[in-house]
């Protein structure tokens, strides 16, 4: 199983959400480039980025943020949020990300997904946020009226290949992974699922690894320094 250190960028800041809600952020850095040269330093073997304005509007606006954090690791960058066209894709991956997600367009537009995948193959990652077992959109704003699993089957159908499974419920909570629904993902799908939400020790690193999961985003902890990256990643390998 593979750590991902998660950076979540608001107004070109490193932020932390709680249960997906703005109005509960923590602010733990002013340079998100800089954050991603620590967690790279610390052994985090892939970054995850979220441009949490570009979620909720519907474009990229932390673009130039994503470009420096490219530009200073070395370690693949995969990013999502407000990613709605191919131009979108195309500027993603032109700063040097290595996998692009896509959330709430794919609920919208299973073509658009369809002609992504036919391009750019396994560098296409599909976003699922659930709210009680429901597909959520639009910065998590809105649920729509697909299950996760659902959803899954219908993105595996068309040949993506990886998720990004977050439960909205534990997100930022520290209070522990979905680990049922995180198997029900995996043993319902031939998916490679990266789980997001609730981590907030080693012990739930570990509790994943029994579910078959790829890896595991980890974001409040490290910043409040709950899990310690060295020893996120050495629990991972089991």
């Amino acid at each position: 199983m593979r750590i991902y250190p998660a950076i979540d960028i608001k107004d070109g800041k490193c932020v932390r959400l709680y249960k997906g809600r703005f109005d509960k952020m923590t602010v733990y850095g002013d340079d998100p480039a800089e954050m991603a040269k620590k967690w790279e330093a610390a052994g985090g073997e892939f970054i995850h980025v979220v441009d949490l304005d570009g979620a909720l509007k519907g474009s990229g606006v932390n673009g130039a943020a994503i470009e420096r954090i490219c530009k200073s690791v070395s370690v693949p960058v995969q990013t999502g949020g407000g990613i709605r066209t191919m131009a979108d894709i195309e500027q993603k991956l032109a700063f040097g990300i290595n996998r692009v997600i896509i959330g709430t367009k794919a609920v919208s537009d299973i073509d658009f997904v369809k002609a992504a995948v036919s391009q750019y193959g396994e560098r296409i990652v599909i976003g699922i946020d659930a709210k009680d077992g429901m597909v959520a959109v639009e910065g998590w704003e809105k649920t729509s009226d697909y299950t996760a699993v659902d959803f899954a089957k219908r993105m595996e159908s068309i040949g993506v290949r990886t998720v990004v499974y977050t439960d909205i419920a534990t997100d930022g909570t520290l209070a522990g992974p979905n680990t049922a629904a995180m198997r029900a993902m995996t043993e319902n799908t031939g998916l490679a699922v990266i789980a997001s939400g609730g981590v907030g020790n080693i012990g739930h690193i570990r509790e994943l690894i029994p579910t078959g999961v790829e890896g595991v985003i980890i974001g409040r902890a490290l910043y409040t320094g709950d899990v310690d990256p060295a020893e996120a990643i050495k629990a991972a390998r089991g």
